[in-house]
């Protein structure tokens, strides 16, 4: 574990995706104590960029929902965390160049920004994190970034809360935030 803040922090598949990583970890409002760095969540975000480049968009459910593609991987979230079409653990991003340029923009969107810096009880403990950017000029929004921040635990785990909060379908793109009205 890494005790917040540190300029050395590393977790990324990319020097881009390092850099956007250490801008989460090190953010001033960061309400985490501690953040990990997780190589098989960077290796999902990677695999989930490249397929939104694949597919020319930036979008949750590409090969099932952000929850399912962590489960799928073998990884074991909470039991309380959603099932089919759900998501505590994802943030995507296309059309940003470079990493201060998305973490304005993610800073600037309510649930990403309540996500990435843990700005509720549900989201601070959340302590594994993967990084991922992807660029490929043939495709409509260049640049592709994927973050996960989870917690990972047994099933046995009894529900801490209430109302477990669903980060929900919006994504950022260069034109701004697309709620999934508008997709």
């Amino acid at each position: 574990m890494v005790s917040l803040p540190s300029d050395t922090f590393q977790c990324g598949n990319s020097e881009q995706a390092q850099k956007l990583a250490r801008l989460i970890v090190n953010d001033k409002n960061q309400a985490r104590p501690q953040i990990h760095c997780n190589p098989t969540l960077v290796a999902i975000a990677e695999q989930k960029a490249k397929d939104m480049a694949e597919e020319g968009l930036v979008s949750h459910f590409l090969n099932g929902s952000p929850n399912t593609r962590l489960r799928n991987a073998g990884l074991t979230l909470p039991s309380y965390y959603g099932d089919a079409m759900s998501n505590q653990v994802e943030a995507l991003a296309g059309g940003y160049q470079t990493a201060k340029k998305v973490w304005h923009a993610l800073k600037s969107s309510f649930s990403h920004k309540q996500h990435l810096l843990g700005e509720i009880p549900f989201y601070a403990e959340q302590n594994e994190i993967g990084v991922a950017f992807f660029k490929d000029y043939k495709t409509p929004h260049i640049e592709y970034w994927a973050i996960y921040i989870t917690k990972l635990s047994g099933d046995a785990q009894k529900k801490p809360y209430g109302e477990v909060p669903d980060k929900g379908l919006g994504i950022v793109t260069e034109n701004g935030e697309i709620t999934p009205m508008q997709q």
